[in-house]
């Protein structure tokens, strides 16, 4: 009888359940259940309608009875940096706001008065990027205290959707890290970090790595979906789910985990904390088997996503990039700049920095869709430069996982950009590195280099360059 592992992959604008099995010694991946996903403007907050999304997950699961493939195990991951609070009762404080919401707007600066930058980053060795759980929290500290005073407990997404489903509150690792309160040398929270920020630090529970049973569903579950099922930590942070698809056992490839946003960087046994890597901006977000993410976030296909919006026809990715390919324009913008985080026009932000620095502006699909493929390929060629230097060593091919790898045009331009063999694939990445973690912890592979090199036997891999 085969044995199925779910993935429930929940994105910034979908989610997804993937079943996976072996069969013949390979991965056999099916999505069963799809569902939108976005913030909602609620009451000038941008936030998660995490209600919606829980029913979502059980929709999915529903839809497993109805295929008679029971899941042995399933594990969730999503974003990172966001959670809940919640209170004695299990009800949650405030609003679930988003990580794109503008409530952040001036808390560094607060959260610096406390420690300072270069001091925080020495710490925990995570890069800034304003939308943090440390600053989202130093938000909440700011405008509503009493939430912070009246929580028991906070949870990432992932782990709330686990407590809904279990009854049982665990806080994942990989997810954890990317609140910039970890300490990456006993991988657990810094509770002299957390005291010193004015937080309450018994709403933090210990940390708990991937593999890690959470626990079966509770009674009241069990009755709604029909069966029960054991709920797995998988590195509920999406990327550190990717990162595990990466189809080499070389330590020293270069990855991207290419989505909505660019997830740069290689594997690490320990963090690198140094003022160098500080002011490189690049980030040690925890992994699996504590192993360290090394890598910087870039922008990624979050541009070329929102002009696609823009554009008056109803373009495929795969025109967009065809029209882009034709174009001769030189234009380069900074992907980074934070004019490209959230702006209202993705096209006149472009066209804007293409103005001010004195380039060649943009008007046509194809010339603005060439400009943010190229820039996106020069920032990952400027960005391996980076990882050189900063490491010493030199390397042959980048991995390409996630959605990215089905686009052609810009692994070409990758490939050119960065002097360097580009492998693409697989496309699944995140939902595969989720059913890996589980399989690992239930012996169907032994070690994460077998799991990896059944990964490369089992999807397609494209090569450029």
């Amino acid at each position: 009888m085969e044995k199925y592992y779910l993935a429930v992959d929940i994105g910034a604008s979908s989610g997804r359940h993937m079943l996976a099995s072996v069969v013949d010694g390979k991965i056999q991946l099916e999505e069963i259940y799809r569902f939108p996903n976005g913030m909602d403007n609620v009451n000038g907050t941008l936030c998660w309608d995490v209600r919606r999304l829980f029913e979502e997950i059980k929709n999915g699961l529903k839809k497993c009875k109805e295929l008679g493939k029971i899941p042995v195990s399933m594990g969730i991951d999503t974003w990172a940096v966001d959670y809940v609070l919640l209170d004695k009762e299990n009800q949650v404080l405030g609003d679930t706001a988003g990580y794109r919401d503008s409530r952040t707007n001036g808390m560094d600066e607060k959260v610096y008065e406390r420690i300072s930058l270069s001091a925080l980053y020495a710490r925990t060795g995570i890069q800034k990027q304003i939308f943090n759980t440390i600053y989202q929290l130093m938000a909440v500290k700011e405008s509503h205290p009493e939430y912070l005073e009246r929580a028991e407990s906070m949870l990432m997404i992932p782990d709330y959707f686990n407590f809904l489903l279990t009854g049982v509150k665990k806080m994942e690792y990989t997810n954890a890290t990317s609140t910039q309160l970890v300490n990456p040398k006993t991988n657990d929270w810094d509770y002299e970090l957390i005291d010193m920020l004015g937080f309450h630090s018994g709403m933090f529970r210990p940390v708990s790595m991937p593999g890690t049973v959470v626990g079966n569903f509770t009674e009241e579950i069990q009755e709604e979906l029909g069966f029960d099922c054991t709920v797995v930590l998988p590195a509920t942070h999406d990327t550190g789910s990717a990162v595990l698809a990466v189809p080499t056992n070389d330590d020293n490839a270069i990855y991207i985990s290419s989505g909505t946003w660019s997830l740069m960087g290689i594997e690490r046994k320990e963090a690198d904390c140094s003022m160098a890597s500080m002011q490189a901006n690049f980030t040690n977000e925890g992994g699996y088997d504590h192993r360290f993410r090394y890598l910087k976030n870039i922008m990624g296909l979050w541009m070329i996503q929102s002009v696609k919006k823009e554009f008056e026809e109803d373009l495929s990715f795969a025109e967009i990039c065809e029209r882009a390919s034709k174009e001769s324009i030189i234009s380069i913008v900074d992907c980074n700049d934070d004019s490209f985080f959230a702006p209202e026009s993705m096209i006149c932000a472009v066209q804007q920095f293409c103005e001010n620095t004195k380039q060649p502006v943009p008007k046509t699909v194809g010339e603005v869709s060439a400009v943010v493929y190229n820039s996106l390929a020069y920032c990952y060629g400027e960005t391996v430069k980076e990882i050189e230097a900063i490491t010493g060593n030199t390397y042959d091919t980048i991995y390409v996982v996630g959605g990215g790898a089905n686009a052609g045009y810009l692994n070409e331009l990758t490939a050119k950009y960065t002097g360097k063999k580009v492998s693409a694939g697989p496309t699944e990445a995140t939902a595969i590195g989720n059913i890996v973690v589980q399989m690992l912890r239930d012996g169907v592979f032994e070690s994460l280099p077998e799991a990896r090199t059944c990964i490369g036997q089992s999807f397609d891999i494209k090569y450029y360059g």
